[in-house]
């Protein structure tokens, strides 16, 4: 493609409105623009990038045995309400009538297609010898994100690659899942991209098994907690901790048990200053519902609560924290005041909490708190559990080392989803014994939009992007200093149809600029590989030879150079491909 042919809108200076460098970046090398809050329109060389990626995991999709299908992004809302994920989404998912002639049809617009899928599955597999089967799409997605930023890594509109696995039996859908795992560490290291798997929690998908792949990033939105030894990560709704349970005894010499007035102290923070201690040495006693049940968690003060984790503790499908009237009953008090003394429902704690001696609690009355409050004396545990985030400095759970805490960029999700949907959707097969059961079904999601956003997030320089060139809008961009010289334009025409014919994506600078006009904009766009014909070098008979990354150009002879940019390009192909797992 020549310059002068195609649309690149570079821009010099930073958008005032872009807060990260991908953002900034995608703006200025004319990869975007944004025609509104959380909806982009995808220029020519941000296109061409994104069609990449796209290839690329639909290549190795292929491999692992999926078939690709395309289903509408239009889906009816009672498919919705059936799983009930109309609720669970709630403001993100939306959701419109049509009027269609005398009546109004409710629909949707797919956030993911776990239904629409599960439907069709549902409605044309019928046997077990069906099964297993993997299907995929490349769509369009939608959600209604209320803060839409850091360009295409937050938007309303994106393009996403979702696949579907539905299995017979528990050993097929971990067949599948290992492929798929497989698969996306192929992927995300084909695009160049540095990736690091987590375990994760499933969220509103459902399941009971995932997940993550994340980009590590500074300007990550996602905390990641990865151990010093390479041994664990998890994302920090799921990461555990390698604290044991704590032995459960009196300390000795224990103060006395008293009652303080603590005026308006609802807080840790309040309490803390009010009582002139520590936030370690209080425990906090939240209320929650647990399949309506109401249960006290105990965290130490400065410690934040994992809901996930006190879901899985209590055995509890669903969990939630109490309504004041809950709250109430069981304490005697309002909000604000719950302790473990005296309390009238179940107690389960954190590990950290039996280690605090004389604790600061709340006293189950308005006003009020306890100090001295210790285990075994006061109130009674019979073990203690993981419950609490994750924290830098925690010990790891796999290994001997400790736990730090990254920012990523979430580019992948898989996860066994079981027989949520199959269950709601009536998507059942009969076995060889004549029965029905329903399918169990694998979800695998990859944002493409993010595979280029994370790339321009973590790749680039001062002066601009540096592209993998697997994903490159183009593999070799030519620059003829000055187009107004017929040798150099001459050569530059001939460089530009022996490089295509040799399958080579090359891009020409052919604008009438000044060279270092060329050189900016060349930064900037982030093409792999620089050739430059024309000035003192052509009269020399050379042309410079530059990758992005390199500080200094090569200069090759006339003659030699189109072999020169080949064999440099297919090298870095084979090094590339090298890198990849098998």
């Amino acid at each position: 493609m020549r310059w002068s042919q195609t649309f690149i809108p570079t821009m010099k200076e930073i958008p005032s409105d872009a807060e990260i460098p991908s953002h900034q970046l995608m703006l200025r090398a004319g990869l975007i623009r944004q025609l509104m809050a959380g909806a982009y329109t995808y220029l020519p060389l941000g296109y061409r990038a994104l069609r990449k990626a796209e290839a690329i995991v639909r290549n190795e999709m292929d491999k692992a045995g999926a078939v690709e299908l395309f289903m509408p992004a239009l889906q009816p809302i009672d498919l919705f309400e059936r799983t009930g994920r109309k609720s669970a989404f709630g403001n993100v998912l939306i959701n419109f009538h049509l009027q269609r002639g005398d009546r109004k049809v409710h629909l949707a617009l797919g956030p993911t297609h776990e239904e629409v899928v599960t439907d069709l599955i549902g409605r044309h597999i019928s046997s077990y010898r069906q099964l297993p089967l993997t299907v995929y799409q490349i769509q369009t997605k939608f959600r209604n994100e209320e803060r839409p930023r850091f360009g295409v890594l937050r938007t309303s509109e994106f393009l996403m690659k979702d696949a579907y696995s539905f299995g017979a039996t528990l050993e097929q859908l971990d067949d599948v899942y290992k492929r798929m795992y497989h698969a996306y560490v192929r992927i995300f290291a084909r695009c160049g991209l540095e990736v690091l798997p987590v375990e994760a929690e499933s969220g509103p998908i459902g399941g009971d098994a995932s997940h993550e792949f994340m980009i590590p990033a500074d300007n990550g939105e996602d905390q990641v907690v990865r151990s010093t030894t390479g041994a664990y990560a998890a994302n920090l709704e799921r990461a555990e901790t390698g604290r044991k349970a704590a032995p459960i005894v009196t300390a000795e010499n224990p103060a006395a048990l008293q009652k303080v007035h603590t005026p308006r102290a609802t807080s840790i923070e309040a309490v803390a200053k009010f009582l002139k201690v520590a936030p370690t040495q209080l425990v906090k006693t939240l209320i929650f519902k647990a399949d309506d049940r109401p249960v006290a968690v105990l965290i130490r003060g400065d410690h934040d609560a994992n809901e996930n984790k006190i879901r899985r503790a209590l055995n509890a499908k669903v969990i939630e924290l109490a309504d004041n009237a809950t709250i109430e009953k069981v304490t005697g008090a309002p909000t604000g005041f719950a302790g473990p003394v005296g309390i009238k429902c179940d107690i389960i704690a954190d590990h950290d909490v039996p280690l605090i001696k004389d604790a600061v609690t709340g006293a189950n009355e308005l006003d009020h708190h306890l100090t001295g409050v210790n285990v075994g004396r006061d109130y009674q545990l019979t073990t203690t559990y993981d419950l609490r985030n994750a924290q830098e400095g925690d010990p790891c759970p796999r290994s001997d080392g400790t736990l730090q805490i990254v920012h990523g960029i979430e580019v992948g999700h898989v996860f066994k989803l079981g027989t949520k949907y199959s269950v709601a959707l009536g998507a059942e097969f009969v076995d060889e014994k004549e029965e029905r059961h329903p399918m169990i079904m694998g979800c695998y999601g990859i944002g493409i939009n993010r595979i280029i956003a994370g790339l321009a997030e973590t790749q680039h320089d001062a002066n601009g992007l540096i592209w993998p060139l697997a994903v490159a809008p183009y593999e070799v961009l030519l620059i003829p200093l000055n187009i107004a010289e017929a040798e150099t334009t001459q050569l530059s025409d001939k460089f530009y149809g022996e490089l295509q014919a040799a399958g080579i994506d090359v891009l020409m600078d052919d604008r009438d600029a000044r060279p270092g006009f060329k050189f900016k904009d060349a930064d900037l766009i982030g093409i792999p590989l620089r050739v430059i014909i024309g000035g003192k070098g052509l009269k020399d008979g050379v042309v410079e030879v530059k990758w992005r990354t390199d500080a200094e150009a090569t200069k090759v002879p006339v003659a030699e150079a189109i072999q020169t940019v080949i064999k440099l390009i297919a090298e870095r192909k084979a090094a590339d491909a090298a890198k990849v797992p098998a």
